[in-house]
């Protein structure tokens, strides 16, 4: 029912800041939570964050501290704010609902001097 696009994603230096945007289609964006997800190659996909519909948030520990989830429901649209970027923060980014439905393309996100 529901589908994302995930932007914002770019070269950045180790250090820099980042704001990803995911915008879902359809009309029951407001009734989820969201959950931001990453995946470089040869590695497991990782959750990075999680925001529900009140705005409760949850943080993994490698980027708590750094990263910020919020959202912006009149726009349907869920954001990632990323700060202090490390090289480590390098891969491509998804947003989806929780539960999950289908993935969108995702957005990639590389931090290298």
């Amino acid at each position: 029912q529901v589908q994302f696009v995930e932007s914002g994603g770019g070269l950045v230096q180790p250090g820099g800041s980042l704001r990803l945007s995911c915008a879902a289609s359809g009309s029951i964006f407001n009734i989820y939570a969201m959950g931001w997800y990453r995946q470089a190659p040869g590695k497991q996909q990782q959750w990075v964050a999680r925001i529900t519909s009140g705005g409760n948030t949850n943080y993994a520990d490698s980027v708590k501290g750094r990263f910020t989830i919020s959202r912006d429901n009149s726009k349907n649209t869920t954001y990632l704010q990323m700060n202090t970027l490390k090289p480590e923060d390098t891969a491509v980014y998804y947003c989806n609902s929780i539960p999950m439905t289908h993935w969108g393309q995702g957005t990639q996100v590389t931090v290298s001097s």
